[in-house]
């Protein structure tokens, strides 16, 4: 496959869209839960879980050890600062096993990735811990497959400008691959580029947002399957 003037750079998301990811955190949850029974329902426990990473998102940034943090808040919240310290170290362990899981990838994704791997500059832009997500593309067995890797603080307007521009030929000429409308699809659309968004069964809260149906540069594919015929219509 062979690039031309119009689409030179494509950007992968990672979490949920080359690998699974979310439904680790679901476990997690359903765990914590568990150990907070006694004190509150499970929606309500989940809940103020959910308010807590929110509120730390600023100050933790997003991966698993902001949220191992945001548990231990949120327990110390519903037990009113008597959680035992048993607790504690439960949900310590079960954020380490966070750390540890094993890297599945999604349906497609190799295939499609190598594919694309030299015709296009491929780009690993994905938001997290430095190390788990170094952790986990090494582990995924991909990482050949890119030409660069971002991972950064947040998906912002400014941020796929800048990658953009620094490993392809600007926005107007890149693709943002991923299954967050919020931060996959909608700066990088406002940023000038395409973006295709590939639904995972299972997405975060925090990242729910309308897509932008009626712009041209938005499409939709069912999973990483379709990808090669958009990337095909674009670069004709």
């Amino acid at each position: 496959m062979q690039t031309t003037s119009r689409l030179t750079t494509i950007g992968f998301d990672a979490d949920d869209t080359l690998w699974h990811n979310e439904r680790f955190y679901r476990l997690t949850e359903d765990r914590f839960a568990g150990l907070l029974a006694e004190h509150a329902e499970p929606g309500d426990i989940k809940a103020r879980l959910l308010e807590a990473e929110k509120r730390n998102l600023r100050i933790y940034g997003f991966g698993i050890k902001g949220f191992t943090l945001s548990m231990i808040e949120t327990a110390i919240e519903i037990t009113h600062e008597r959680v035992p310290g048993g607790i504690i170290a439960q949900i310590l362990a079960v954020g380490r096993d966070m750390l540890a899981h094993p890297v599945d990838t999604l349906p497609h994704a190799r295939e499609t990735l190598e594919a694309l791997a030299g015709g296009f500059r491929l780009v690993l832009i994905t938001k997290g811990d430095l190390f788990d997500q170094e952790r986990k593309l090494a582990a995924s067995g991909l990482g050949e497959l890119f030409d660069a890797v971002e991972i950064v603080s947040d998906k912002t307007v400014e941020t796929y400008t800048r990658i953009f521009t620094r490993h392809g030929d600007g926005p107007a000429r890149s693709m943002m691959v991923g299954n967050s409308v919020k931060s996959d699809i909608l700066p990088a659309i406002a940023a000038g580029a395409w973006a295709v968004h590939v639904p995972h069964d299972l997405t975060w809260e925090y990242e729910h947002a309308h897509p932008p149906e009626a712009n041209a540069n938005y499409r939709r594919i069912e999973d990483l399957g379709g990808l090669l015929a958009i990337v095909s219509e674009l670069a004709d």
